[in-house]
């Protein structure tokens, strides 16, 4: 009985020195969680754009928000205090392929020649647009001009007894000036103007001529 007893012992002893460590399954690494210092990469920046709305004039200053490689947040901002048309979107992009900057060529200062078609008109008024300028061809007088909102429109009245009922015209697509109307009165016809957003306008007068610049 005592051998049997010392033959069972010696047995269970050399099975735990059989393994390194009897306190571990045997495919350990499996079971055990492996920490990894890899992080999820965020897609790569190329270009995003921003559009403003129509009211908007100056570009006072842009502000980016950052993530640290520590993971707290940052910003940065820059002052600029620019005028922009709001037509045009804003961009941020990263170039990695910048050519060196040419030097600079100072240029003569040219008059910007105007450049005015025909967008509407009635033998007695014409209306043509160079940008955001309107210039209204006609030998009536002005009475008053004026703006309204929601549409936003310019409203004129032309002093001429006449009676042709109504006139409207669509402009073209993507034009600041998206429609012109006129209409008939008692001693006067109102020419209306609708636009593209809000503005407001300056008015000169030229020979037999009236031009908007909106601003």
């Amino acid at each position: 009985m005592m051998k049997l007893f010392s033959l069972l012992l010696m047995i269970l002893i050399s099975s735990l020195f059989g393994r390194e460590n009897p306190f571990f399954p045997v495919d350990s690494t499996e079971a055990m969680p492996l920490t990894s210092n890899q992080v999820k990469r965020a897609p790569e920046l190329k270009r995003a754009t921003i559009s403003l709305p129509s009211t908007a004039r100056t570009l006072e200053s842009v502000t980016v928000e950052f993530t640290n490689l520590d993971g707290s947040v940052g910003t940065k901002k820059i002052q600029l205090h620019n005028s922009i048309d709001w037509h045009l979107p804003l961009f941020i992009s990263q170039n990695y392929n910048l050519s060196p900057e040419k030097p600079k060529v100072k240029k003569l200062h040219t008059v910007k020649k105007e450049l005015f078609k025909k967008i509407a008109g009635l033998p007695f008024i014409q209306f043509y647009a160079d940008g955001k300028k309107l210039k209204i061809v006609t030998k009536d007088t002005m009475l008053r001009n004026f703006l309204l909102v929601k549409p936003h429109r310019i409203v004129c009245d032309f002093k001429r007894q006449t009676d042709f009922g109504s006139y409207v015209k669509k402009g073209a697509k993507g034009s600041i000036f998206k429609e012109v109307r006129v209409g008939t009165h008692n001693g006067y016809y109102r020419v209306v103007i609708e636009l593209d957003g809000y503005y407001q306008y300056e008015l000169t007068r030229a020979k037999s001529a009236y031009i908007f610049t909106l601003l």
